[in-house]
C-alpha cells in the first residue's frame, strides 16, 4: 500500500515521478482552489507533507491530518512549520539543507556584483541607444573589499569562501554567537559588522528571532557607499526602513532575492524598482537543476528513513521530540501491519534505551 503525501509546494513532474516510484500516493495540493481545500481534501489519507519555510504547516493544518507522522520542508527553512504542535503530536519534522546551497551563494554574488556595477542600469542605457562615451555613473568593484555577512551558517560560508578566495576580500560575520574553528572575524553586534563592511551579505533564516535585524541603524551604519544583499528571508531587513535608505543616499544600493511580504508579490516592489541601484529578483536565488535534482534525493532519503523506521539524516532538532515521535511509532504500529514492523521495534527499543540514558 502506497504511503500518501501531500506537497503544499509545487512539484516539478521529475520530482513527482521519483516519489511515485519509491511507493508515495503524492496529491498535488497546488491543484486544489486553494490551501485550505488542500489540506482538508487529504483528511487522514496522508502520513506525510512536504512544504517549505514560509508556507511552513500550521498547528491547525496538522489538526486537519489525523495520520501525520513527517513533514519535511523542501529546502533549508522551516520557520513556518509550528514546531510546539510537531512535538506534541509526536510528528517528526526534516529539511533538505545544503541541496542549493551552492546555488544560493552563487546567487548572492552574482547580485552583490550586479548591484555594485549598475549591471541593470548599463543594461538599459544600451538599449536606449547610449555607450560608452555617454556613460556616467561609478561602479566600484568588489575585490579587496571588506565583506560582512550575517548569518554564518551553510550558505553563508560558501558565501565566504567565494569571496575570500575569488576576489580577496576580507570577511567579517555576525551570528548569535562565533562559529568554533571559523577563521572569519566574528563581530558580536551587527552595527559593528555593518560599520566595518564595505558590504553587507544577509544569509539568516527567517522567523521572530531575526525579523527586521537589518534596521535603519544598521542601514546606516554601512554608509552612502555601502550596498546590501538578502538572500535569506525577507523579513530580515525592514524595508520602509531600507527605502527610506535609498531615497536619502544614506546607503549606495541593494540587491535582493528576497522580499518581505512574500510569498505574494511584495506590496512595497513598485518602490524598490524605482532606484536604479537596486536589483531584484523572484526569490530564485536556490533555483537550479542541479538544486533540484539534490532536494528530490533528499527528500527521498528522510521519508524512507522515516518510513523504515531509520534515523532521519537531517532532522529538525527540538528537545522532547525523539521521545514522543518513538511512543507515536509504536502506537502506528500496533495500529496497522507494517512491512518492516521488526526492525522498527527494534529500533525504537533502543532509541528508548538511549533516552534513559540521557535521564
Amino acid at each position: 500500500m502506497n504511503i500518501g503525501v501531500l506537497a503544499l509546494v509545487g512539484l516539478v513532474p521529475e520530482r513527482v515521478a521519483a516519489l511515485t516510484a519509491a511507493g508515495y500516493a503524492v496529491r498535488e495540493g497546488k491543484k486544489s482552489a486553494n490551501r485550505i481545500d488542500a489540506v482538508r481534501e487529504a483528511g487522514d489519507t496522508v502520513r506525510a507533507v512536504l512544504t517549505n519555510g514560509r508556507g511552513g504547516l500550521s498547528g491547525d493544518e496538522m489538526e486537519w491530518l489525523p495520520n501525520l507522522e513527517i513533514v519535511c520542508t523542501v529546502g533549508a527553512g522551516y520557520e513556518a512549520v509550528d514546531l510546539d504542535k510537531a512535538r506534541a503530536r509526536g510528528i517528526a519534522v526534516a529539511n533538505c539543507p545544503d541541496t542549493n546551497a551552492s546555488a544560493v551563494a552563487d546567487s548572492a554574488m552574482m547580485l552583490l556584483m550586479a548591484t555594485t556595477r549598475h549591471l541593470l542600469q548599463a543594461d538599459r542605457f544600451v538599449r536606449a541607444g547610449g555607450w560608452q562615451e555617454q556613460w556616467r555613473v561609478d561602479t566600484p568593484t568588489i575585490s579587496g573589499k571588506r565583506l560582512g555577512i550575517l548569518g554564518l551558517g551553510t550558505i553563508g560560508n560558501r558565501i565566504a569562501h567565494r569571496a575570500a578566495r575569488g576576489f580577496d576580500m576580507e570577511i567579517g560575520y555576525h551570528n548569535r554567537k562565533a562559529v568554533t574553528g571559523s577563521s572569519y572575524r566574528y563581530f558580536d553586534s551587527l552595527i559593528e559588522l555593518a560599520t566595518w563592511a564595505d558590504f553587507l551579505i544577509c544569509a539568516a533564516p527567517g522567523g521572530a528571532g531575526t525579523r527586521h535585524l537589518v534596521n535603519a541603524d544598521v542601514l546606516t551604519a554601512l554608509g552612502p557607499k555601502g550596498y546590501v544583499v538578502n538572500i535569506g528571508r525577507g523579513t530580515v531587513i525592514d524595508t520602509a526602513a531600507l527605502i527610506d535608505a535609498l531615497r536619502s543616499k544614506r546607503i549606495a544600493g541593494a540587491g535582493l532575492d528576497v522580499v518581505e511580504g512574500e510569498p505574494n508579490v511584495p506590496p512595497q516592489l513598485p518602490e524598490l524598482q524605482q532606484f536604479d541601484s537596486v536589483v531584484v529578483t523572484p526569490h530564485i536565488a536556490g533555483r537550479a537543476p542541479e538544486a533540484r535534482t539534490a532536494a528530490t534525493a533528499m527528500i527521498l532519503s528522510n521519508l524512507n528513513a522515516y518510513f523504515a523506521g531509520k534515523p532521519l539524516p537531517s532532522p529538525v532538532s527540538f528537545k522532547g521530540c525523539v521521545r514522543i515521535q518513538a511512543e507515536r511509532r509504536l502506537l502506528a504500529l500496533r495500529r496497522r501491519k507494517h512491512p518492516a514492523r521488526r526492525a522498527l521495534v527494534r529500533y525504537l527499543l533502543r532509541l528508548f534505551v538511549v533516552m534513559r540514558g540521557r535521564g
